[in-house]
């Protein structure tokens, strides 16, 4: 039986300005090492387009991220001094985002809230773990 998935992803998207992308990748380094000490942290990464920048960081839950926007307050300010963020994605369950809709408002984020998939019907082991074709 599946769990109740509580994680929670964070996804800004930062467009470096006057060309400080040097100065910005070195911030990336930082910002990856303060977030690598935090417990609840199960991923992070950061994927560049010239310089538009993605950050994709997955935490346990609500309360880790909470923790988190504590714990790089001062990298994220400065950031926003080289850089503008230009999109704020927050994914999870509802239950999850509910915590975080009032604490990160300021942020403007924009929440994505998980799917629940229901599962094939098992009655039948035949198709169980099958893909069915949609027509």
């Amino acid at each position: 039986m599946a769990i109740a998935d509580k994680s929670c992803t964070i996804m800004p998207y930062f467009k470096v300005l006057g060309g400080d992308l040097d100065n910005f990748k070195k911030l990336c380094g930082y910002w990856f090492e303060e977030t690598n000490k935090e417990p609840d942290c199960l991923s992070c990464d950061f994927s560049f387009n010239g310089n538009i920048v993605h950050f994709r960081e997955i935490y346990k839950n609500a309360d880790a991220v909470l923790n988190h926007f504590d714990n790089i307050g001062d990298l994220l300010f400065e950031a926003l001094t080289i850089a503008q963020l230009i999109r704020l994605e927050i994914h999870g369950s509802e239950e999850e985002l509910a915590k975080l809709r009032q604490p990160l408002a300021n942020m403007h984020p924009q929440f994505f809230i998980y799917f629940d998939v229901v599962s094939p019907d098992t009655e039948n082991q035949e198709q169980a773990g099958k893909v069915i074709p949609i027509s």
